[in-house]
């Protein structure tokens, strides 16, 4: 009998070695760490809480919020007034990062309307104010003089020594990374990134853009408040020039240098910022010129395709280490669950864009247990029509129902949560995401899971995760992707990656899937698998609408085809009416031919567009 069972040890446990090293870092004053290194832990700390609250949202949720100094500072101020005032320091964290969280939603409205830089110049913006608000509130402040006097910590009731108020520091540094190590690694984090990728994609999967943005704004001005509550107590006096401009460059350096897509790398970056300086006493006058420096290189290496590649792979390396491959899975014996009937109706729909008449007054109908293809030469409004009805563009007139219900055009993630999904021309795959976690995300608004169940690993997000992992693994199958589930899903070939996109437009839960233009590229191969695909999904009772330039595959797969040219809907019938269709002809062809002409011609046309 083996008393001493093998221990298996897989990536997804690896956390464990952090959380070790955190707590030995925890107990240092135990085995001598003296006052003075102390000291430079707790500032470690404090940085790295607050770049962790800038890797949160820009490196997982792309929204460059480089204003965390602003929060930090609130932070500071709410505590030293409180304790000042004879509060309680749990109080006075919980004001602090409350009043964080506040100006976090504050700063994520001007994010509503802008991306990218124009966000960041919003977020700077704050950072110039410290001073004239700190002035404004002189009473409270201590305006230009700073705060002076500020008392111990006390935490309920009890003056903390310096040990105790250390290990008060790394236990909230390791608590916020352990909280925020769950978030990333949970279907949130899935949904971060998927914002980060593509807006577009996350409308379509049903998740509320302006909701999610709002969202990551107040989580990650949470651990800046903390930060700032806690470096009160560092020197017990704080003045505005803590908080200056170079305090904020200091910041983005660190989250450059650690990585931002990162969860431990927040340490390492606030570790060399802050211990550098202590190494070269000439650092400060030079530290904006290495700051900036950090900053360029950073900013290269980031943008570095390979690299990026590199980093991810090593990542997805080191999360599957000792997990077993899947074997690869048959499409065809696959089987699609069955899915809800539901009728769609376009009716009358017109869509302008200026002078250009994209859809005049095209009515269509798809029914469920049916593939409808929308087919046309380029330009005859067919995208534009799968636009209107996914509610990317708002018609101009008409109406579009599911089910005799009106969609609300023009509202994409209210369209999605009604039951409609959609693939793209081109398809969006986000980068750093494996197959299965592509797939997944898609069920984030249809089994949703708070953030407080997620980051606390409660039985809900457990639970919901089980169901994540079954239903993605079940869609997978069925697409023969099953094999690739923890591969980068954007290193997959063109046919996988468009199998992909159905995948993960059934994983939504709709019953309605608009395909556009899904089998452009494909091999022979892959064509087949589609086809073997796309019978199951209409067996199993879904509502396929079909944007193809394929028409062999049209004529194969469709029960009805609806032919658009310039916006007008020109013929409507079965495949059998369709190809027999002067007016196809004459649209596909652009020329007057027999009928036998006619029929021979369009047996090939799908090669003379693809």
């Amino acid at each position: 009998m083996n008393l001493f069972p093998r221990l298996k040890i897989d990536g997804r446990r690896l956390w464990l070695l952090p959380l070790s090293l955190g707590v030995l870092v925890l107990l240092a004053p135990l085995f001598g760490l003296s006052a003075v290194n102390q000291r430079q832990f707790i500032l470690v700390a404090v940085l790295a809480l607050t770049v962790s609250g800038l890797n949160l949202a820009w490196g997982y949720g792309g929204e460059l919020a480089i204003g965390q100094l602003a929060m930090y500072a609130l932070g500071a101020y709410v505590t030293g007034w409180m304790v000042m005032e004879g509060y309680d320091l749990a109080f006075a964290m919980l004001a602090s990062c409350i009043a964080a969280a506040a100006l976090g939603l504050l700063t994520g409205l001007p994010a509503l309307r802008v991306r990218g830089w124009g966000v960041a110049m919003a977020s700077f913006f704050l950072i110039i104010l410290i001073p004239d608000i700190i002035k404004l509130f002189e009473d409270q402040t201590g305006g230009q003089i700073g705060m002076i006097g500020i008392p111990g910590p006390v935490l309920f009731g009890q003056e903390l020594s310096d040990d105790q108020f250390y290990g008060l520091v790394m236990l909230c540094l390791i608590v916020w990374l352990v909280l925020m190590r769950n978030l990333v690694t949970s279907r949130h984090g899935s949904a971060l990134r998927v914002m980060r990728e593509s807006p577009v994609l996350t409308a379509s999967l049903g998740l509320d853009v302006r909701r999610l943005k709002l969202t990551i704004y107040v989580m990650a001005a949470i651990p800046a408040g903390l930060a700032g509550s806690l470096f009160v107590f560092v020197d017990r006096f704080i003045a505005p020039d803590y908080f200056d401009f170079a305090a904020a460059i200091l910041i983005v350096a660190a989250a450059v240098l650690g990585g931002a897509e990162t969860v431990y790398g927040a340490i390492v970056g606030a570790a060399i910022l802050t211990i550098l300086p202590q190494r070269f006493g000439s650092f400060d006058h030079y530290a904006e010129i290495v700051f900036g420096a950090f900053l360029l290189v950073g900013g290269i290496l980031l943008t570095n395709t390979r690299l990026r590649n590199g980093l991810d792979s090593l990542k997805l390396r080191i999360r599957n280490w000792g997990s077993t491959p899947t074997a690869r899975a048959s499409t065809e014996a696959a089987r699609v669950p069955e899915l809800a009937p539901r009728a769609l109706k376009v009716d009358s729909i017109t869509k302008t864009f200026g002078g250009n008449t994209a859809l005049n007054g095209v009515t269509i109908e798809a029914q469920p247990g049916q593939i409808t293809a929308l087919i046309g030469a380029n330009g005859s409004g067919k995208t534009t029509m799968l636009n209107v009805i996914s509610g990317f563009y708002p018609a101009d007139s008409g109406t579009v129902s599911l089910e005799g219900e009106p969609l609300p055009l023009g509202k994409a993630s209210q369209t999605a949560r009604r039951g409609i999904a959609r693939t793209f021309q081109t398809p969006i795959v986000p980068s750093s995401m494996t197959t299965e976690e592509a797939v997944e995300v898609a069920r984030y608004v249809r089994d949703y899971c708070g953030i407080p169940s997620s980051m606390l690993r409660l039985p809900k997000h457990r639970d919901v995760a089980r169901r994540d992992e079954d239903e993605a693994g079940t869609w997978l199958r069925a697409t023969g992707l099953a094999h690739e589930s923890t591969s980068l899903a954007r290193g997959l070939s063109l046919g996988d990656r468009r199998m992909l996109e159905v995948a993960r437009a059934l994983a939504t839960g709709a019953s309605v899937l608009l395909l556009d233009e899904v089998a452009s590229g494909l091999d022979p191969v892959d064509l087949d698998r589609l086809s073997v695909l796309l019978r199951a999904v209409r067996d199993a009772g879904g509502t396929v609408v079909l944007v193809e330039h394929n028409f062999r595959l049209v004529c194969d797969l469709a029960d009805s085809i609806y032919v658009l040219e310039r916006g007008e809907l020109i013929a409507q019938g079965d495949p059998d009416a369709i190809q027999r269709d002067p007016a196809v002809a004459r649209s596909y062809l652009g020329d007057e031919l027999s009928s036998e002409d006619e029929l021979a011609s369009l047996d090939t046309v799908g090669s003379n567009h693809d």
